[in-house]
């Protein structure tokens, strides 16, 4: 239940160099819509459960879509306006903590906020899980926070 900026649950962290993003082709961006499309029917309880908590701008009037394609991942929840998506991690992404962090830095790079949850997390201490987010939410409408600051 940590941000990236924290040792988070399911590796999180990492770093990219700057500039050296994937590309997407027209291709790559189709076969990920329709990816993202088949993932928001079979959702997992994990996640159907943050969804439950999230949609229709339930916490703190924040909308959060889920299933996003950005770039050439799939991101389960994301939300523009506060710049945070939201991740629930199975036991898949403890095998491939290396792709997990090219993912994070990718994302962070883009001005996201990630935030990883472990499924088991999620479904067993979910009011915990939504205090930490609504912080990250918090926290991402703030004055002090540069990403708000225009110049």
């Amino acid at each position: 239940m940590q941000s990236t900026n924290r040792t988070p649950s399911p590796s999180g962290e990492g770093s990219r160099e700057r500039g050296k993003t994937p590309k997407m082709t027209g291709r790559t961006h189709h076969k990920n819509l329709n990816l993202a499309r088949a993932l928001r029917r079979r959702q997992t309880p994990a996640e159907a459960r943050l969804w439950s908590r999230l949609r229709n701008g339930n916490l703190m009037g924040v909308k959060f879509r889920r299933q996003v394609p950005i770039g050439p991942y799939i991101v389960d929840f994301a939300s523009r306006r506060a710049r945070l998506i939201i991740e629930a991690d199975g036991g898949q992404h403890g095998e491939n903590e290396e792709a997990d962090r090219e993912r994070t830095a990718f994302l962070e790079y883009r001005g996201y906020q990630v935030l990883r949850f472990w499924n088991f997390q999620i479904l067993d201490d979910t009011d915990a899980v939504m205090e930490v987010i609504a912080e990250a939410v918090h926290w991402a409408a703030h004055p002090g926070n540069p990403a708000n600051r225009r110049e």
